[in-house]
């Protein structure tokens, strides 16, 4: 079996699902850090607490949406290179094993 040519738009969108979702694990990381950082900077009496609060939960919302949206429109290059080269070489070789999928 020989895999000639992918379609981009199912890949974009597996794509943009799984950087989103690595963009939410991110996400949760730096909203973490900085409501910690925010609590520290409350103890001591700083009025930036609030800003790094914020910025934290901001983060939650734009990194999935900023890895999903770069991680899609990269998928779509990718894939149309790869249609574009398979055409010149004649696409990647696969060898399965055992009968057909159901």
């Amino acid at each position: 079996m020989r895999i000639t040519h992918i379609a981009p738009l199912s890949v974009a969108k597996v794509a943009f699902v799984l950087y989103g979702v690595l963009g939410l694990i991110f996400g949760g990381f730096f909203a973490l850090a900085a409501v910690f950082g925010a609590s520290i900077g409350a103890a001591a009496g700083e009025e930036s607490a609030l800003l790094g609060a914020v910025f934290g939960l901001g983060a939650v919302i734009v990194l999935p949406l900023l890895y999903g949206g770069m991680g899609a429109v990269m998928a779509l290059f990718m894939t149309w290179l790869y249609n574009v080269v398979a055409g010149f070489v004649g696409g990647i070789e696969v060898r399965t094993e055992g009968g057909p999928m159901a």
